[in-house]
Parts: C-alpha cells; structure tokens; sequence
C-alpha cells in the first residue's frame, strides 16, 4: 500500500508548517505550494512553485494527493476579503480534478455575539462581523461542494498560538516576536473565559482523523476544545510560568487599535474580533474524544513556553 500524500496550501504558515511536521511524522508524502523559497519549511516537503490564487497552479500541485489542507490565511489580513474565497474556490476544483479530501482549519469567527456560551458542531452560525461572514461562505461553499461528493473535514478551534508568528493575538498582541518579553497585553476581561488552540496539538488532531479515513463522513466537522482560560487571565499567567523575570500585564489598549484601525489593517481586524473578549465562547469537543479516545493536548504552561522559545522570546 502505498504512503498517502497531501498538497498543504499555506505551508509557510503556523498552522500549515505544524501540519506538515505532523503528516509526515505519521508517514505521509507532502508537497507544499509556495509563491517563494521559504527556509523554514521541513526538508522532507516536496515544494512546488506557484500561487493558490492561480486555479491551474492548484490543481497541478495536487495532482496524486489524497488531502487538501486549505491553510491559507493573507499576513496581516491584507486583502483579506478579496482573497479568501475565490482561495477556496480553487481548492474545491483541485480536490475535484483528483479526488481529494479538503482539509480546514475552522474558527469560531463563524459565530457572532449571539452565540451560546457553549459551541456545538451543528450551533447555528449567525456571525457579526465582516471577517465572520466570509468564514461563514466558505463554509458554505464546502457543504455545497461535499453535496457534489467532495470530501471535506473542518476542525474547528479556538485562538491559535504557536512557535511560529502569524495571523493571531497571542504573536500580534500579547507579546513581540524576537524581544524578551517585559509586556503583556492581555485582550481578556477579568473573569471571562477564552479558548486557545496550540497549533501543534491542532495538526496532531487533524492527521489523527486522517489516518481514519474509512470513519469520517463525507462532511465531517470537529471542534478542537484545546486549552480553556477559565478567567480570562491563565494565558498571561503561563506567559510569566516561562519567565525568569514575571512581566507586567495589562489590559490590552483597545482605545489605540481604535484610533489606528483606519492606518493599520491588523489593528481594524484585531478590533472587529473585541466580542471574543467580551464573552465567553467554548467550543464543545464531545465529537472528537467520542471519536479519537482523547484530544492530543500539550500540557498549558509547556505549549507556551514552547511558543515562547519559537518567536524569540526566551533564551
């Protein structure tokens, strides 16, 4: 039998990277589209020169794969709104034209203030924001596309952390890549819950599914609980667990993201999210232990120490 291959468009990214690691770990061929060289990559990923916003070059780099791991996410939410979907859309038409499974590291974006406290696989998604919206339609278009007979698995997770900066708090607000850190700034209310997901532990659940192929359904959708901040102010806390020195934490200064928001896109994307903040929003993860036995979880104060050493902030 032979090793099964899967094409990760967004490699160069936090969550594309670690599931690379994570495939090929577990045996798996990987190939990686990537617009430009990119050193960080794993010496094992076949890469392929090209862009996920060019259909052709998508669906020649997934020629042979078994699974799609659609990872894209524009830096800095740079034209975020007019990239995101017609990425997908070349997705679905190279899993298509091969016969594979697409593979989706979901958010809880999809889910506005409305939302229960408690998140479900099936809780209607009724987002409140313009980013949630455009989570929402591309979901929609793989349920559509899975009514065709595509495959596709969506797990869905909470703020992703991990050893590499990308589109998320923990790397654009909390602390700053390659500087020790002094500063905390924590975009939590005091008392209020938050769910984080270690990217690492995301990408193990992920090929842990894929490695039960003849299990899933045809649109199989999970929820990641990952690591649960009951108050709002754990994270911060095994921040200054990995640190010789505590820093101080403060509260975030969402009046500035306010002022700059109009000049600084990441600051308007960061403050569009503020909700997530505000209310607690757990994701139930029922589905994936009933499923797996237990969900791949590095224990709190390690994912962050780890993630801690990956941005440049410790020794």
């Amino acid at each position: 039998m032979k090793n099964k291959s899967a094409l990760i468009l967004g490699i160069s990214g936090g969550i594309g990277g670690e599931v690379a690691k994570a495939l090929i770990a577990s045996g798996w061929k990987v190939k990686g589209l990537l617009r430009h060289e990119n050193d960080s990559t794993p010496t094992e990923v076949d890469i392929i020169k090209g862009d996920a916003l060019n259909r052709n070059d998508v669906i020649a780099a997934a020629k042979g794969v078994d699974v799609i791991v659609h990872a894209l996410n524009p830096p800095g939410y740079k034209n975020w709104s007019l990239q995101v979907l017609p990425m997908i859309d070349n997705t679905i038409a190279a899993a298509k034209a091969v016969g594979a499974r697409i593979v989706l590291p979901g958010t809880i974006y999809n889910y506005g203030i409305k939302t229960p406290p408690i998140i479900t696989e099936t809780t209607p998604q009724e987002p409140s924001t313009r980013k949630g919206l455009i989570r929402k339609n591309l979901e929609i278009k793989l349920l559509q596309a899975a009514n065709e007979g595509i495959r596709v698995l969506i797990v869905r997770c909470g703020d992703f952390y991990g050893p590499k900066p990308g589109n998320n708090w923990f790397s654009q607000g909390m602390v700053k890549p390659n500087r020790p850190v002094t500063i905390i700034s924590n975009p939590s209310t005091k008392g209020v819950g938050h769910a984080w997901a270690y990217l690492p532990d995301v990408a193990s659940t992920m090929v842990q599914l894929l490695n039960q192929e003849e299990r899933l359904a045809t649109f199989d959708v999970f929820n990641f609980g990952g690591n649960w901040d009951f108050d709002g102010q754990q994270m911060a806390n095994m921040i200054n667990a990995n640190l010789k020195t505590p820093a101080k934490v403060r509260k975030a200064p969402w009046f500035i993201f306010l002022l700059l928001a109009p000049f600084v896109p990441t600051f308007r994307e960061l403050l569009e999210m503020k909700y997530l903040w505000r209310k607690e929003y757990r994701l139930d993860n029922s589905k994936l232990k009933a499923f797996l036995g237990a969900e791949p979880s590095t224990p709190f104060a390690q994912a962050v120490g780890n993630t801690l050493r990956g941005l440049g902030c410790l020794k």
